[in-house]
């Protein structure tokens, strides 16, 4: 399956949620397909987001870990992972084995609605316009004035990104928490 058709399942998947009363917690998650977020996305997500061994960077929705990884891999920084499917979390602590990065991050089995993020000076996402929205009340209560939020594919409707690149279709969105 080409990425453009993951990311319209993914999209068709999700949509199902959109009146669902989110942030009310979902009982359909399994139906979520799991997307991965190419290497270089992922990257460039987290170069625009300025990255650095002082960061914490959580991923919402972390699937096999990639971000999380990379994060720690190449920018040093300690990371966390949010999923709540239990093979994705296995398979992404083997994989942070495998990179040597354990010691640095970790993966909880969560739903991020109702996940304490406040440790958080980065948040990733690769996420529905939707369940974005619903979130944003959280990023702005429980992340502090200077936070970077940086999404893959979709945006925080209502929220003006700071940055946005597009490259070879793939669209990467900044914010930065304002202060009070």
């Amino acid at each position: 399956m080409s990425s453009g058709a993951r990311i319209s399942a993914l999209a068709l998947a999700l949509s199902q949620f959109a009146g669902a009363g989110l942030p009310a917690q979902w009982d359909k998650y399994e139906e979520v397909p799991f997307v991965a977020t190419p290497q270089w996305v992922i990257d460039e997500m987290l170069r625009t987001a300025g990255v650095t061994s002082k960061d914490v960077v959580y991923d919402l929705g972390s699937g096999e870990g990639d971000i999380v990884i990379r994060a720690a891999q190449r920018f040093g920084a300690r990371a966390v992972g949010i999923e709540l499917r239990p093979e994705l979390i296995e398979k992404a602590r083997e994989k942070a084995r495998q990179a040597k990065v354990a010691h640095k991050v970790r993966f909880i089995r969560a739903d991020f609605f109702y996940t304490d993020i406040r440790e958080a000076t980065v948040v990733t996402l690769f996420l529905l316009p939707e369940i974005n929205r619903a979130l944003r009340p959280k990023l702005l209560t429980e992340l502090r004035p200077g936070s970077r939020v940086v999404a893959h594919a979709f945006p925080i409707p209502d929220w003006q990104p700071q940055k946005f690149l597009e490259k070879d279709g793939r669209k990467i969105f900044l914010w930065v928490v304002p202060g009070p």
